[in-house]
């Protein structure tokens, strides 16, 4: 599934502006939001409506309930749903502007291919995909693949969960997995999501008991199988909603590369980085 994977590369490089890149953070500031991790929380779950903590700790997967419950639902009292999305689209166009320049005419050819695959998937089991895909598309082109993208990064994540959850596995340790697969320092999935030290080690043992962690914290064989098991399963789910593209998603992966080569030569996105994104598409 190379080209599921190349999709996934390419779009998540276009969503993960919003979270890289000064303007939104600044955006969300000036909607009335307070810090980094309540615009995330709220930018992210606007979507869904004024929710609380339990309903975005669900659908979010991996992180500790306490970080959650520390911006939601508070973060209602400062800023409607409403004016979180008026205030994520609309900077992470302009940020996306400014890193990808005169790139408006592909942003308006890219969106309706995209917007054709999302229209054909089902959205059973994947509510963040089915919130992002309910909204009203705007007219600004950039601002519109900037949705299409993060409608399709979300049906990924979903069904990336549903592959998780099917085997057992918790958000603790799914970041131990993949942290050893992806070769990420643990401080930096811990200081991001949530987790302690002692969550870490209790998610290890876990894990080790399994027999897909040795006594080192490496993934045994076992280990490596079963996390290239579940990153396949989710390639599988991610492509179905592009297969009625049929020859247009070569089409989509070209349209897409010129994005995803600015925002990685602009530095706005950090790599290693908690979203386990790497520069390239070919790395684990």
């Amino acid at each position: 599934m190379q080209r599921a994977r190349a999709l996934w590369h390419r779009l998540e490089l276009v969503h993960a502006v919003v979270y890289f890149d000064d303007t939104p953070r600044d955006a969300f500031t000036d909607a009335g939001l307070r810090g980094f991790w309540m615009g995330y929380f709220a930018g992210r779950s606007a979507p869904m409506g004024p929710v609380g903590a339990a309903v975005v700790t669900a659908a979010f997967f991996n992180f500790h309930p306490a970080m959650v419950r520390r911006a939601l639902p508070d973060a209602w009292t400062f800023a409607t749903p409403d004016a979180v999305l008026d205030a994520r689209r609309t900077s992470t166009a302009a940020a996306l502007r400014h890193i990808a320049p005169g790139t408006d005419d592909l942003a308006a050819a890219l969106a309706p291919l995209l917007e054709r695959a999302i229209a054909s998937a089902p959205d059973a089991g994947r509510p963040l995909f089915a919130a992002n895909r309910a909204l009203e598309q705007p007219d600004d082109p950039v601002e519109r693949l900037w949705l299409a993208a993060t409608c399709l990064r979300e049906h990924r994540g979903d069904g990336h969960v549903a592959a998780l959850t099917s085997l057992g596995i918790d958000g603790c340790e799914a970041h131990v997995l993949s942290a050893a697969w992806k070769r990420l320092p643990p401080q930096m999935i811990l200081d991001s999501r949530g987790w302690s030290e002692d969550d870490w080690a209790a998610a290890t043992d876990r894990l080790r008991s399994r027999g897909w962690i040795d006594g080192d914290g490496v993934l045994t064989s076992q280990g490596r199988e079963v996390r290239e098991q579940i990153e396949a399963h989710t390639d599988v789910l991610a492509f179905a909603p592009y297969r009625v593209l049929g020859d247009d998603v070569s089409s989509v992966l070209d349209g897409l590369q010129p994005f995803a080569e600015a925002v990685v030569e602009s530095g706005v996105v950090r790599f290693p980085n908690p979203m386990g994104l790497p520069a390239t598409p070919d790395a684990p």
